[in-house]
């Protein structure tokens, strides 16, 4: 008998062991797709991790449902490797990694259908509710299955759960288990010639054969010439570009086939293609540029690692440009990580220019369907392309994999905040090229403090642009004291006197100006004028949000919406007001204060769609508005010819987070801002607001001085002890009560002491100590950097089990995971 470790897209830790039945060994590989039982009634899409003959001890084993991979695997071996490293040293489970990796569409999942059991008798111990009447009435209207879901729309009840909870035990209704599978192949038809491209005799034999029959010989001339067939390149045609050709329809081509001329077939097809042509060649560079392209070649002699830090508009996106056509010149494969989507959208033209269909693009903004497309794309094929793509896309099944280039590698973006796992897609992207062999280039005009620390040194190898492109120069900047300029009445709405002059000038003399505030919606506060009392979101303790789009309050936690009260609910008033600004707002104002002027707002609300940050980009490339107000999307790489203008709003919001990395945060979204003007000769001017001036991060924005910055920041970091000089791990506590959540926090704390000793910080409440109900405690965990991970992972599991196994402990309702690395 033959047993298979299965990994199942669950928060359990380890795989789960199940008999192979011996009509399914043959078809059984390492990394297929098998459909297997778990607990009562569940059946899950697991992947088969390792086989073995020996079986295991101690438990009963349940056998493999179904193979659905019998011909090749679904993950390659790699990827299950990384899964492994990613499990381990961001302390999550394999399968959580692997929900987070497997498109929706490749997962086969069970779902729950509900129906009347037959001649049921109501209980008059236990007879059902009017709730529990109408939805057995229902189910009996419907005349089939039901899903929950479906129960739901059809009753307009809530927690339906638990109602088919109750009628199961009084034996009204039953459930049973549908296997789903959710991704739907894109097909088309296409038709090809019946005969050989070198049988001349048969190909004259059809156009006898058609001579009689006009449209059909039309057909089978359109045909011969888009095939390629007297060319000796013989191809399909797609039936569609065939009829719109020769101006027929499909019954003429089955009139065809009738008679022996051609074949006519529907095929499994791909739903992204390039179209275009390739028109673009390599860009020039200029002599620094070419210097800095011979000198990561020769970093990556030496390193796997090479950092590149190009101030902005340096052109690094150039210098990516000639290394990925060397790769794929060797016939390799690269990986192109950004930070944001809206990124993608300019890349991928440019590049399509270059290289044509070998580029690929992947994030989550697809449909599962387009997400299995690609992934199948890639699993089945080891040609050469360059994937550009989000966070996401560093779980793909790469073939020979050459380069792996992680532009704006500093950013946030990259770090996977929730769910499980918890990974950063650049250090991931590091490991996944150490695997394939491949070599790794990080990009950024403001490095993080890390990245530049392991490359000063020598970890990693370092090759510096300092100079722009064209002989641009970097933009002018000044700090306004906004105290002192409300003061002297030079503030109206959200601009100051500078700033509106800065706008005003730009696009006065043709230019245009982006205006960074990084808070959407449009007031970040609403508040009572009479007694100061602030509407709260009843399941997260933070203040509501003003969209005046939907006339709603918003919690930006957990989603929940309110209606703006017109009195207050504390002192009966009528003294509601809305204060402060964001993306809305400012809109609001920018557009009144410059009424000549034309605006687009780039932020969560006007990107929810797959196409709305390119039409955003297209629109402000091509000179449709004057100004872009927007949050940090419009920080990240974006390269608009016209910008001459920025306004930065509100620094004193990005100066003071409680976070050791604030300072950091700040210095890059402000100079990445701040490099968006000025990139074609036009001098640049920035305009940043600060009730602090005197703030000793804002010089060095000022001054665009990196160095300097690394330097005071890396100094801080040093006398705290904090990353690079250890690694952080938070460990977050979570639970429906205050006092258990406390206490809990407490307990964990000191055991944790007991076996970390100092390296224990808190517990605390974080910013936010309260979301979706539930109470936040949180824990840090100062680690050598030279510290095992893995032992770290064991001793913390350990804890947990053991604390766990204790009999009545509270720990058992909590909620507990870990977050490696935070940012």
């Amino acid at each position: 008998m033959t047993y298979a470790q299965v990994i199942l897209p669950l928060p359990l830790q380890g795989g789960f062991t199940y008999e192979v039945p011996p009509e399914t060994e043959r078809q059984l590989r390492i990394g297929a797709r098998v459909i297997v039982p778990f607990g009562r009634r569940k059946f899950y899409t697991g992947i088969v991790d390792s086989v073995s003959d020996r079986k295991p001890e101690g438990y009963e084993l349940k056998a493999i449902a179904a193979v659905l991979d019998s011909g090749s695997p679904i993950i390659k071996r790699p990827q299950i490797q990384l899964w492994n490293w990613i499990a381990d040293y961001y302390l999550a489970t394999v399968g959580e990694v692997m929900k987070a990796a497997l498109p929706a569409g490749l997962k086969v999942e069970s779902e729950t259908f509900v129906e009347p059991v037959p001649d049921f008798e109501e209980d008059p111990q236990a007879r059902l509710s009017e709730r529990e009447v109408v939805v057995l009435q229902t189910l009996d209207h419907a005349a089939k299955r039901l899903t929950v879901a479906d129960i739901e729309k059809l009753t307009g009840f809530t927690g339906v759960n638990a109602l088919i909870g109750r009628m199961i035990d009084k034996k009204a209704v039953a459930v049973s288990e549908k296997l789903v599978e959710r991704y739907a192949p894109r097909r088309e038809t296409y038709v090809r010639m019946a005969f050989g491209h070198g049988d001349t005799e048969a190909l004259h034999r059809a156009f006898d054969a058609v001579a009689s029959a006009r449209r059909q010989e039309a057909a089978l001339l359109a045909l011969t010439d888009m095939s390629g067939i007297m060319r000796g390149e013989p191809s399909e045609v797609a039936v569609k570009a065939l009829c719109e050709r020769a101006d027929i329809n499909l019954p003429i081509l089955k009139a065809l086939q009738q008679k022996g001329i051609v074949e006519i077939y529907r095929k499994e097809i791909g739903r992204f293609r390039y179209n275009g042509l390739v028109t673009a060649s390599l860009p020039t560079l200029s002599d620094p540029q070419r210097e800095a392209l011979n000198a990561i070649h020769a970093s990556w002699r030496d390193k796997n690692v090479t950092l590149l830090r190009g101030v902005t508009s340096s052109g690094k996106t150039e210098l990516y440009i000639h290394l990925i056509d060397f790769v794929l010149r060797q016939r390799r494969q690269v990986l192109y990580l950004v930070p944001e989507i809206a990124l993608t959208t300019q890349l991928t033209e440019r590049l399509q220019r270059v290289f044509g269909d070998k580029v690929v693009i992947y994030h989550s903004k697809f449909t599962d369907n387009e997400r299995v497309d690609i992934w199948k794309r890639l699993l089945c094929s080891d040609e050469p392309c360059v994937v550009i793509g989000a966070r996401s896309s560093v779980l793909l099944p790469f073939g020979p994999l050459g380069l792996v280039i992680v532009d704006e590698e500093h950013e946030t973006s990259y770090k996977q905040q929730d769910p499980a796992p918890r990974y950063n897609a650049r250090d991931t992207a590091m490991v996944l090229a150490r695997m394939h062999g491949a070599k790794t280039l990080l990009g950024s005009a403001t490095p993080s403090v890390e990245t530049y620390y392991k490359a000063t040194t020598g970890r990693f190898g370092l090759v510096e642009l300092t100079e722009r492109y064209g002989a641009a120069v970097l933009p002018e900047v000044n700090v306004v004291d906004m105290k002192r300029a409300r003061l002297r009445g030079e503030v109206k709405g959200p601009l100051s006197a500078d700033a509106s002059l800065t706008v005003a000038d730009a696009t006065a003399n043709g230019g245009q100006a982006i205006v960074f505030i990084n808070r959407r919606g449009f007031a970040p506060v609403a508040e009572c004028s009479s007694c100061g009392y602030s509407p709260k979101c009843e399941h997260c303790d933070v203040t509501l949000t003003y969209h005046k789009r939907i006339d709603r309050l918003v919690c930006h936690y957990c989603g929940s919406q309110y209606p703006l009260p017109t009195v207050c609910p504390a002192c009966k008033e009528p003294a509601i007001e809305v204060l402060g600004f964001g993306t809305e707002r400012v809109e609001d104002e920018v557009g009144a204060a410059f009424g000549g002027a034309t605006t687009l707002r780039m932020d969560l609300d006007t990107t929810r769609s797959k196409d709305s940050y390119q039409q955003i980009i297209n629109d402000f490339s091509g000179r449709k508005a004057d100004i872009l107000i927007g949050t940090q999307m419009v920080t990240k790489g974006l390269d608009f010819a016209g910008v001459s203008a920025v306004v930065i709003l509100s620094a004193d919001a990005l100066l003071n987070v409680p976070d050791f990395r604030a300072s950091e945060r700040a210095f890059n979204m402000m100079e990445q801002v701040a490099g968006r003007a000025g990139r074609r000769g036009t001098p640049g001017h920035v305009i940043i607001q600060s009730y602090q001036p005197a703030h000793p991060v804002l010089p060095y924005v000022a001054s665009h001085d990196y160095l300097g910055f690394y330097n005071y920041e890396i100094e801080e970091r040093r006398k705290f002890l904090y990353p690079p000089f250890t690694r952080i791990i938070y460990i977050y506590i979570k639970h429906r009560d205050p006092r258990e959540v406390d206490s809990i926090a407490v307990a964990y704390t000191h055991a944790l002491r007991q076996l970390f000793g100092n390296r224990v910080y808190g517990p605390e409440e974080p910013h936010v100590g309260r979301i979706q109900q539930l109470y936040i405690r949180k824990i840090m965990l100062k680690i050598e950097t030279e510290a095992s991970m893995t032992k770290v992972r064991t001793i913390l599991r350990d804890l947990y089990e053991r604390m766990h196994s204790v009999p009545g402990s509270p720990i058992r309702s909590a909620q507990i995971y870990y977050d490696v690395d935070p940012m």
